[in-house]
């Protein structure tokens, strides 16, 4: 039966007779040490319930082998898919890889920072909040730590960006609702980060383009709750009779969510059969999409894509230190999900 838990590393130390140095030197590569030595560690590792701090144990390495990933909301389940994907990638490529979500909080972001400096990572791949980010902070922070930047650009931060092309995706599907039914208006999401107006640009330049009048419906309300947001607002939207087009795009799926549980308890009919009055379609391919009634039309993300080249581009700064200019502004185009909302 092993005895009482140890603490840290220099009580495991004290308790196993060999000295704090050698002990580190153990943990990072138990060849390093003689035999007779290896043995009295490992003697001590079965007689008391001890395990090392793994980032502790990093800190003594010129070079760690943690990999730091941030995203706004990781309850968000379009983040928690990049992540999932990225932390893959990581492990794959022999990293060790640690998830925060700063829960679109700027002073959280900023905490975050200052833990990720405190663990030395070898390379961080951040989505920013954006618009609420302290950009001071974050430069300084790109500055220190070989940063890549995915979903969310902030424009001279970070030494690339990894993420898809709004001005390719919402057009593709604007094209495709203009082309099968009635022009539509755009269902905004909160300016929460630089993809709200960026997506509502790129809406406003599609639909000038096809010679139709763009209509946007701003909504009240701030934060990352979009589904609440689009819930909320579509009711009060419909009540008002205030949707000046039956087909409407939302600037995301969660969004879209949303404002189809808000017609659905209206009493409107979503989807492409005649019985139906209106049509809703998003952006992203949330991991939900498919399963909403009707199933959600929508302008998938690459997130494979993204995610592979996310990683392997911080894992070339990790390496080399640098990358090419060709490399630092990388967007990927989105594809279009036929669904039954629209």
């Amino acid at each position: 039966m092993r005895e009482r838990k140890i603490r840290n590393m220099e009580e495991f130390a004290a308790k196993s007779g060999v000295s704090r140095p050698t002990v580190s030197k153990y943990f990072n590569d138990p060849s390093s040490v003689r035999a007779s030595t290896r043995e009295r560690i490992e003697a001590a590792l079965e007689r008391y319930d001890f395990r090392p701090n793994l980032y502790a144990v990093n800190q003594n390495r010129r070079l760690t082998k943690n990999i730091g990933i941030v995203v706004p909301n990781l309850a968000d389940p379009f983040f928690s898919e990049l992540a999932r994907n990225i932390e893959r990638r990581c492990i794959d490529a022999g990293f060790s890889p640690t998830t925060f979500s700063s829960h679109g909080s700027r002073e959280h972001e900023i905490e975050i920072m200052d833990t990720l400096r405190s663990i030395r990572p070898a390379g961080v791949l951040l989505a920013p909040l954006g618009r609420s980010s302290d950009r001071a902070t974050l430069e300084a922070f790109c500055k220190d730590v070989p940063t890549v930047l995915f979903d969310s650009n902030i424009e001279g931060i970070g030494a690339a960006f990894i993420g898809s092309d709004p001005f390719q995706s919402i057009p593709l599907m604007v094209d495709y609702l203009c082309r099968t039914g009635a022009p539509p208006c755009f269902f905004e999401m909160p300016p929460v980060n630089p993809n709200a107006n960026k997506r509502r640009d790129a809406y406003l330049r599609a639909m000038q383009r096809l010679g139709h009048t763009p209509h946007v419906v701003r909504v009240e309300g701030h934060g990352w709750d979009f589904e609440d947001i689009g819930y909320r607002e579509g009711l009060r939207v419909i009540a008002e009779g205030g949707l000046p087009s039956q087909t409407v795009l939302c600037s995301n799926d969660r969004l879209a969510i949303g404002l189809l549980a808000a017609a659905y308890e209206s009493g409107i009919r979503v989807g492409i059969t005649e019985e139906c009055t209106m049509r809703i379609a998003g952006h992203d391919d949330h991991p939900f999409a498919r399963f909403t009634g009707p199933s959600l039309t929508t302008v998938a993300q690459d997130y494979k894509a993204i995610s592979e080249r996310s990683v392997e581009t911080v894992l070339k700064l990790v390496e080399g230190g640098s990358i090419d200019d060709s490399a630092r502004d990388i967007l990927f185009d989105g594809h279009l999900v036929m669904r039954a909302s629209a």
